[in-house]
């Protein structure tokens, strides 16, 4: 199942891409509000439109782990690499550059809920440091509320939640 995000109020609309072929046009009509739109299957604008938002400068492409992200709900799944540094984790808003923009109509993720740091230790091992945005309604890790200021050192499989989302984070070793 995919989902499309209307233009106009944003309501996303769910629909079987399996029964499409890649190139196809699709026409929708937004429930919510009436507005009329199509898409082609294969092929994404929202990436493009956000590399053209960043300013040009030199680009570290070394992945280092991914998170995933899955939306409780509808169990919607989207997979986000992280890069050395801080890696700012929050709803997808236009306009608002985030490392890991997640793509949900939850009223409870913050456009800049967390961040986790990518960084080596003194034996040269990746570490994955988690910390809140902060946020209104907090990051949560072992069902645990992440305090203020804490930092939470966190390995490969971890789950800590947003909203009602949950998190899982995958290091580059697996």
């Amino acid at each position: 199942m995919k989902r499309v995000r209307c233009p106009k109020c944003d309501h996303f609309i769910i629909f079987d891409e399996t029964k499409y072929e890649s190139g196809q046009s699709l026409v929708f009509e937004c429930t919510e509000c009436g507005k009329r739109f199509g898409i082609r299957i294969g092929v994404s604008k929202l990436h493009n439109t956000q590399k053209e938002t960043e300013p040009e400068k030199e680009v570290d492409n070394t992945e280092y782990g991914s998170i995933v992200v899955i939306e409780n709900v509808f169990q919607y799944k989207q997979v986000f690499p992280l890069k050395m540094g801080d890696n700012i984790i929050g709803k997808y808003m236009k306009g608002d550059i985030v490392d890991c923009p997640i793509e949900t109509v939850d009223p409870s993720i913050d456009p800049h809920h967390c961040v986790i740091n990518v960084s080596h230790d003194k034996k040269g091992n990746l570490k994955y440091i988690l910390r809140d945005g902060p946020s209104n309604t907090g990051t949560f890790v072992d069902n645990e509320i992440l305090g203020d200021r804490e930092r939470r050192v966190v390995y490969d499989g971890t789950v800590f939640s947003i909203g009602a989302s949950s998190v899982i984070l995958r290091t580059e070793e697996t």
